[in-house]
């Protein structure tokens, strides 16, 4: 079982940037792929970024520009710096791990964008 923690979460205003931080356990992260999804209220969970085990990464078009991950093996740490940020950003961020069949979820980290 692995265990995934999100971290960075908060409130900041429009135009502004945070880092949202995801911490897994185990000794074989670095084999993981690494995905931040998204949920804002009333709507479906919404793929935003990945990052392969060798470090291809892949954005979503809402994000495509403003949002970059990246990740630290050595740390067991993947990272999702995101600027300018708009109030459609607003929504719970959860972090996956996944290997072949099998996924692992964090319980998220709230980012609400609102002067």
């Amino acid at each position: 079982q692995v265990q995934v923690v999100e971290s960075g979460g908060g409130l900041v205003q429009p135009g502004g940037s945070l880092r949202l931080s995801c911490a897994a356990s185990g000794s074989i992260f670095s084999r993981y792929a690494m995905a931040w999804y998204r949920q804002a209220p009333g709507k479906q969970r919404e793929l935003i970024a990945s990052i392969t085990s060798g470090g291809s990464t892949d954005y979503g078009d809402s994000v495509k520009g403003r949002f970059t991950i990246s990740r630290d093996n050595a740390k067991n740490t993947v990272y999702l710096q995101m600027n300018g940020l708009k109030p459609e950003d607003t929504a719970v961020y959860y972090c996956n791990a996944n290997l072949g069949l099998l996924n692992f979820w964090g319980q998220g980290t709230q980012v609400t964008v609102s002067s």
